[in-house]
């Protein structure tokens, strides 16, 4: 399937990690890295598990801090914020966890009018309805509404994790392992989800995935993590048309049976 084009502003940089390393004792996961998400990009990170990439993200939101280097958020140097600086960036970045993140007590209507009610204190009734009746729509599961995440698929639990991100009407959208554990059929429909929140909703993502199907069905860009380094980037087939041994086995393994 091909992915439709789309505007993206390359005068606009809203994220710009400036030569950041991160290390976990002796473990160097990231080393002297620069990367740019431009206004209205999805950019595809790619790497094999435990090369960084769910790290970059955490950096990116301030969950984590780097040893070196800055992190520019939309204009904003993430790791020279306090925690009340930090809170208000994040209300503008949405973060779609690999696991979905949803409170399984909750039906599905809770579930997404929790972050609603806590940070925007001032709505109606009607207006919260309306809000958690839009971005359920938007995701296709509006009659899964009063549901129990207990009764769902795991694809539904992703869209309604993706919805729950959409409904404070982020500009940024972090996916960390979005199709993750879930079976080829729905991996299209999430791929298609991240896509068309892209269209509508007019957000600049990155979305971290060693899943290369993902990869070339959502990514306008992509970047692959060797050693510490982005090494590559350009399109699917500008990083693949290689015979650099590092990257080829990573194609084998998700195309070749």
């Amino acid at each position: 399937m091909e992915k439709k084009k789309v505007n993206i502003n390359h005068e606009d940089v809203v994220i710009r990690v400036d030569n950041v390393s991160k290390s976990f004792g002796d473990l160097h996961v990231l080393r002297d890295v620069d990367l740019q998400l431009f206004n209205g990009e999805n950019l595809v990170v790619l790497g094999r598990s435990g090369t960084g990439k769910s790290v970059l993200i955490k950096l990116i939101s301030g969950l984590l801090k780097p040893d070196k280097g800055d992190i520019h958020v939309l204009g904003e140097i993430v790791n020279h914020l306090d925690e009340r600086e930090l809170r208000a960036l994040r209300q503008r970045i949405g973060f779609s966890f690999q696991n979905s993140a949803l409170y399984d007590s909750m039906t599905v209507r809770e579930n997404l009018e929790f972050p609603l009610v806590r940070n925007k204190r001032n709505l109606t009734r009607a207006e919260i309805d309306k809000e958690v009746e839009e971005v359920l729509e938007g995701v296709g599961l509006l009659q899964a509404i009063n549901q129990m995440p207990s009764e769902l698929s795991g694809g539904q639990r992703k869209r309604i994790g993706i919805a729950r991100t959409l409904i404070l009407r982020p500009d940024i959208m972090l996916y960390d392992e979005p199709t993750a554990g879930l079976d080829p059929l729905t991996c299209l429909d999430i791929n298609s989800l991240i896509n068309q929140v892209q269209e509508q909703y007019h957000t600049s993502s990155i979305i971290i995935t060693h899943d290369l199907s993902c990869a070339k069905m959502v990514g306008d860009r992509m970047v692959m993590l060797l050693d510490g380094k982005f090494e590559r980037q350009g399109t699917f087939e500008e990083i693949f048309n290689t015979d650099d041994e590092r990257v080829k086995p990573f194609y084998d393994y998700n195309f070749i049976d």
